[in-house]
């Protein structure tokens, strides 16, 4: 079998789990999450971007692990990512806000390789195009 296919697999599971973790982390630690929100230039009421952020990193994050509408969910992790490094890391004043800052442009370049060029072999979004192309082939006998 070839080792290619199983690549795409490993780079989903390698930012999943980044997004995973950090949303386990703000579920542990609501007050100081809510503290950084705070003080952020987030334009949203505190409580609406926690809620968002911990929905949008465990679903997508999940999404992203099975391989279901990964596409879609990359693209959304990818704006969060965009987000973040804004919102959250734009003091350039401060080198550890660019090394953050960085890290979210490079995650924001993976997840748009998932966003284009899909989940891989091993995922349900592989599974259902199979199917789906094995249905379409049938009904046109």
């Amino acid at each position: 079998m070839d080792a290619a296919r199983y690549l795409p697999l490993a780079g989903r599971l390698l930012i999943a789990l980044m997004f995973a973790m950090s949303g386990l982390s703000k579920l542990a630690d609501y007050s100081g999450t809510v503290g950084l929100i705070s003080a952020s230039k987030l334009p949203l009421p505190t409580s609406l971007a926690y809620a968002g952020a911990v929905a949008v990193e465990m679903a997508c994050s999940v999404m992203l692990i099975v391989g279901f509408r990964a596409r879609a969910a990359a693209a959304v992790l990818a704006l969060y990512c965009v987000a973040t490094a804004v919102f959250f890391h734009s003091n350039f004043a401060d080198p550890d806000n660019i090394i953050h800052f960085m890290k979210n442009v490079a995650v924001t370049g993976g997840l748009l390789q998932i966003a284009a060029f899909g989940a891989g072999a091993f995922s349900i979004d592989n599974r259902r195009q199979a199917q789906e192309l094995q249905h379409g082939a049938t009904s046109r006998l």
